[in-house]
């Protein structure tokens, strides 16, 4: 009996393939934010990369078949709207813990930030679309447009910079991945080669299968499960330091009943476990007294322990011992004329004998955060902020580095100012590491995960280690190969105890700041174009 030769089992996926493109093509906008969601899922704390790179090679699908560069920029921008909205979703939970903003406002800010931010997509779309007519040029244009896209999208409007798409390209805690390439390429230049690597699939997709073909769709998948160079076996031999996690619930950060059993929490694990120098670090919001002089006396008296500052100081002085120096998130006030103007987000350097020793303030305010845009307006019709308080905070000069003298230079990015890549460190005085203390307690399950991840690239780009501490979690030691040293994860208490790992030289980022993947973009853009060139013969 002579048997028929066995179907190949790639006719199937074959088969499957041209059914899912051929559904995609009949309904392109309802595709589109579908294809943008899935994209999403490439982020942590899922970090499902197969599922990015699906979700942009359906875009490039249905950007090819779109008559017009306004059809094209009109599925980036339906992409965007899905893909920020399942992105961004923790930002509903912040609404949660102020009782001036309904909790219901979180689930329509999500899809309301998400019709702006969808902008930028629907941008690289338009200029990639320019590209179309072969297929390798298509690429390469648009993710060199989505370089200038991401870019603009950290700066414009003061910029919202959160979940780039090179965050896909990062490793797990013990590995940077394909994201070791930041130095080299930057934030936007590393997103662009993302783009680039859903190209390949798009490209092996549209063709019949054949090794050719498969060959293509495998550089994908084994770039992105390169674990990265092989890490260094050091210890580290900078300062020591204690970095605490308090693990205190947002529903009691800010209410001053809570006060004292806080600061008891935080300063048990703050001790000493033997003599030395060390460094202390608490995390944002670490003390809720005010500790500078100059204020209305009333002030003091409405904070936690006593009417005087200086005694605050002293009494966290102790805590920390004689041979350590603190740094720790507090709020300073601007004082005129006896009135409370504004205020300030900073994080004080606090020696063993209650002296300041140096301070930093926010930079890069979170708006409708820390402060009430076109308050005039906004808040006549009942709306605030979500951090407590009547005033706005006012934002300070920009990256600068402390330094503490035997403990160091530090360079300080207050929460969600780690995002911003090319904008983190002071060029002309090169800390030894960064200092991220933050409160992610606002931000439900994606966010603190998400944020740990972009201080992780910051960490490559800059060749620095990034030491962060939060109230509630996820607090890391990070080297400057982005590898996670140790951690406390969200929602426990406790503290880690170690030297400083070392700095690299500065990067080729580091030199160059954003100039760098904006150079890339150029490059790609170019080549785009002289393959469009008709050739001579």
């Amino acid at each position: 009996m002579i048997r028929a030769p066995a179907a190949s089992p790639a006719k199937p996926v074959a088969r499957a393939l041209r059914a899912a493109a051929a559904i995609v093509h009949r309904h392109p906008r309802i595709a589109a934010p579908v294809l943008g969601a899935l994209a999403a899922l490439g982020f942590q704390p899922l970090a499902i990369w197969p599922a990015a790179l699906v979700g942009l090679a359906g875009l490039l699908a249905l950007m090819a078949g779109a008559a017009r560069a306004r059809d094209a920029a009109l599925i980036g921008w339906l992409w965007g709207l899905g893909h920020f909205t399942l992105g961004n979703n923790w930002i509903a939970t912040a609404f949660t813990y102020q009782a001036k903003m309904p909790v219901w406002l979180g689930w329509l800010a999500v899809p309301s930030l998400s019709l702006y931010l969808a902008l930028y997509p629907a941008l690289a779309a338009a200029a990639g679309w320019c590209f179309r007519q072969r297929r390798v040029a298509f690429v390469a244009g648009m993710a060199g447009a989505w370089i200038i896209a991401e870019w603009l999208r950290g700066w414009v409007f003061t910029g919202f910079a959160w979940n780039p798409l090179a965050m896909v390209a990062l490793g797990p805690f013990t590995r940077p991945g394909l994201a070791a390439l930041a130095p080299w390429l930057g934030t936007y230049g590393l997103s662009g080669l993302v783009v680039g690597l859903a190209g390949l699939w798009w490209l092996a997709a549209s063709r019949r299968i054949t090794p050719g073909s498969v060959a293509l769709a495998a550089v994908p998948v084994l770039a992105l499960v390169w674990p990265g160079p092989t890490a260094q076996r050091d210890a580290g031999a900078g300062a020591r330091f204690t970095l605490v996690q308090p693990n205190i619930a947002q529903s009691e950060l800010d209410d001053p009943a809570h006060y004292e059993a806080q600061f008891l929490k935080t300063a048990l694990l703050s001790e000493a476990n033997q003599p030395g120098r060390r460094l202390v670090l608490w995390p944002e919001s670490g003390v809720p007294d005010y500790l500078r002089e100059g204020y209305p006396a009333w002030l003091y008296r409405a904070t936690t322990f006593a009417a005087d500052p200086a005694v605050a100081r002293r009494r966290i002085g102790m805590v920390i011992g004689p041979d350590a120096l603190l740094l720790t998130g507090a709020t300073d006030l601007i004082a005129r004329n006896g009135a409370i103007t504004g205020a300030w987000n900073v994080v004080t350097a606090l020696d063993g004998a209650g002296t300041i020793r140096g301070s930093y303030a926010k930079a890069h305010l979170v708006p409708y955060g820390e402060y009430l845009p076109q308050r005039w307006l906004l808040g006549a019709i009942g709306l605030d902020k979500l951090v407590p308080g009547d005033l706005d905070f006012t934002p300070g000069p920009g990256p600068r580095t402390l330094d503490l003298g035997p403990w160091g230079q530090v360079g300080v990015q207050v929460c969600y100012e780690i995002i911003f890549s090319g904008a983190v460190v002071d060029p002309a005085h090169r800390p030894q590491f960064l200092f991220n203390p933050t409160n992610d307690g606002w931000f439900g399950q994606w966010g603190p995960p998400q944020h740990l991840a972009q201080a992780r690239m910051r960490a490559i780009e800059e060749g620095l280690p990034v030491l962060r501490a939060t109230v509630s979690g996820i607090s890391a030691v990070i080297d400057a190969d982005g590898r996670v040293r140790a951690h406390i994860p969200t929602g426990a208490s406790g503290r880690i105890d170690m030297a400083l790992p070392p700095a690299h030289r500065p990067t080729l980022f580091a030199w160059l700041g954003n100039g760098l993947p904006l150079g890339v973009a150029i490059v790609l853009l170019g080549l785009a174009g002289l393959a469009l060139r008709p050739s001579r013969r």
